[in-house]
């Protein structure tokens, strides 16, 4: 990311918190908050102080949804040792609740490392804000996985009522970036799993989305974890399966009905393949199952139990 969409995000995500996330030095009319102390009821809102663990609600518009417990136990090592360097973000709900806006791994951590309090920058945020300085927040973290990011951009759509140019403008992301991210969510979500878990690049996915159809998707897709394929390989695949022989000419295949379709889909799904269900108008078919290779054949003889 670059220097500038770095310093963009992060006076996004200042103007949001309305404050510097700066400790309150005591000259200004905010009362500061002593180290250790608990934060008191008529605190005002902007500065630091300890927060009770056990009043602090996890953030109900956080974007990530995956958090790597040997990176959780390293943390709670380190903040064991040294302490909580970083305070989290909160929101004051009443006198003695709190709502979490940033640092749920940081919190997670102290929890692990048996802290009962957790020094706390204090703000007011209404919900908008709230999803908005969360999505940031991770955002320049950039460790946010592709889905995560595409499922926090369609909430911020759904729930802020937002168009997509607006979003862009909100996140310093341009129209493309967005709209090729939200894309990623009309994938098979078998395919959306595999980019969540890294097991397929962004690249990837894109290449499975010139593709038509999710019997096909999922096809390459199975080609593409088996083999290794590069990205530029998998476009090439999925070219050329675009431009086969009935394509070429125009020839549409009559569309299955819609029962057929779903039946389709679950074989290709469940055989990792190109399933291809054939049906007449007096009922008669035929499943077609196309292999590899012999070990591919194998494997699927092996599913069938043969």
């Amino acid at each position: 990311m670059s220097v500038e969409k770095r310093n963009a995000l992060g006076k996004g995500l200042s103007a949001l918190l309305n404050d510097s996330p700066s400790v309150n030095t005591g000259t200004s009319t905010g009362r500061q908050t002593t180290p250790g102390g608990p934060v008191s009821e008529t605190q005002s809102l902007g500065n630091i102080g300890e927060v009770k663990i056990s009043e602090i609600e996890v953030n109900p518009f956080q974007p990530r949804t995956e958090f790597d417990d040997q990176a959780l136990a390293d943390l709670s090592a380190s903040i064991k040792l040294q302490g909580l360097i970083q305070p989290i973000t909160v929101r004051r709900i009443n006198a003695h609740s709190y709502q979490l806006i940033s640092g749920e791994r940081r919190l997670r951590a102290s929890k692990l490392a048996g802290l009962t309090q957790i020094p706390a920058y204090i703000r007011s945020a209404n919900d908008q804000q709230m999803l908005e300085m969360a999505l940031i927040e991770n955002i320049q973290r950039e460790d946010l996985n592709a889905i995560e990011v595409a499922l926090s951009f369609q909430r911020m759509i759904d729930e802020l009522k937002l168009k997509q140019e607006e979003l862009g403008d909100r996140v310093s992301k341009n129209r493309s970036t967005v709209t090729n991210y939200l894309r990623l969510l009309k994938l098979p979500p078998t395919i959306q799993i595999s980019l969540r878990d890294g097991e397929i690049s962004m690249g990837h996915a894109k290449a499975l989305l010139a593709v038509d159809d999710a019997t096909t998707q999922l096809f390459i897709h199975q080609q593409i974890v088996k083999q290794g394929l590069s990205v530029r390989r998998a476009e090439e695949m999925a070219r050329d399966i675009q431009q086969a022989p009935n394509k070429r000419e125009g020839k549409q295949p009559e569309p299955l009905p819609f029962q057929m379709q779903k039946i389709q889909d679950e074989l290709a799904s469940k055989f990792s393949t190109r399933v291809k269900l054939k049906v007449n108008t007096q009922g008669n078919g035929s499943i077609e199952i196309p292999f590899l290779s012999e070990d591919d054949l194998g494997r699927i003889l092996e599913m069938l139990d043969w």
